[in-house]
């Protein structure tokens, strides 16, 4: 996709973290995987993976974030990232990869899959490998439903198990303030706790899509550029479950819509709490007011491009 200098001892790639504005799950599969319905849009804060020749494969991270849950073993994304696009090309060699994390770690915005993707750019790039755009998407797909948008980014649809893309029209900016958490929510837990609360209530809620979609209202609001339209419509069908995993999400949601957020909503499966604001004024408010309340909380704003070659 993306070629160097074959002298290049080290490619820069940076990828965006994800805020999912709006997300259904649809019913459990057969094969463990929920259908689901995002619409997607690639924030501001980014990963950055700086890849050097090696003759094996190794990790090792700083950020400013918490990196305590990070593994720097053949366990981390990133590793299995590398792995996967050389052993698809035939390449013989390995790669010692440095990992800048600005993405709050197991927070609901797919900083792992950023790593993944940002990862393959820069591999295939150091590698010489040049595989196309099409291969690209279908190894990020492997290596986790969120990988592709990662590499996309902007704003887009994310269908079946959120990696079957099409892009969205969204026009302008929105401006977002994201609440931190110190603890993580694991994905398949709250995806788990979802699935027994539907059906211990199965006679009182209408039963899950097999083939959920985003709200026309979503895609309205994205086309406008409105953040008041979009407010109306953010929703998260994991909400209730991190809710009842992490009850003081309820309070940070309800201390941010005090305090000038149109709307806050948790990302993805959580903790992260995503507030949209109206414009950069409100958004500084309500970071400065949250701040004042001993929160851990980052501005961002989106939509950003996907993953990238950065020329440093």
């Amino acid at each position: 996709m993306t070629t160097v200098p074959a002298a290049s001892t080290m490619v820069h790639a940076r990828a965006p973290g994800k805020i999912n504005v709006f997300l259904k799950v649809g019913a459990l599969l057969d094969d463990g995987y929920h259908d689901v319905a995002i619409a997607y849009q690639a924030v501001s804060l980014c990963e950055d993976v700086r890849a050097f020749h090696a003759d094996d494969f190794s990790v090792s991270v700083t950020g400013t974030v918490d990196l305590s849950r990070v593994p720097t073993d053949g366990s981390n994304i990133a590793i299995k990232a590398a792995r996967l696009l050389a052993r698809r090309t035939g390449y013989r060699g390995g790669v010692r990869l440095e990992i800048d994390k600005h993405v709050p770690v197991t927070g609901g915005m797919g900083g792992g899959s950023a790593d993944a993707a940002a990862t393959l750019l820069a591999c295939d790039a150091l590698w010489g490998t040049n595989i196309s755009r099409e291969e690209m998407l279908g190894l990020a797909s492997e290596l986790g439903a969120d990988v592709p948008f990662a590499l996309t980014g902007g704003t887009a649809i994310g269908t079946g198990r959120g990696d079957q893309l099409s892009p969205a029209l969204a026009k302008g900016q929105f401006q977002w303030v994201l609440a931190l958490s110190d603890a993580g929510l694991s994905t398949p837990e709250v995806y788990t706790a979802l699935d027994e609360h539907r059906q211990q209530y199965s006679q009182d809620i209408f039963p899950a899509e097999v083939a959920p979609s985003v709200d026309a209202d979503v895609l309205q609001a994205l086309r406008a550029g409105d953040p008041h339209m979009l407010a109306e419509c953010l929703h998260n069908d994991l909400q209730a479950p991190a809710l009842k995993m992490a009850p003081s999400l309820a309070g940070v949601i309800e201390l941010g819509e005090k305090n000038g957020a149109l709307a806050g909503v948790v990302s993805g499966s959580g903790p992260t709490v995503a507030f949209l604001t109206a414009d950069l004024d409100s958004a500084l408010e309500l970071q400065i007011a949250l701040s004042a309340a001993q929160m851990n909380v980052v501005r961002a704003t989106g939509p950003v491009h996907g993953a990238r070659i950065i020329n440093d």
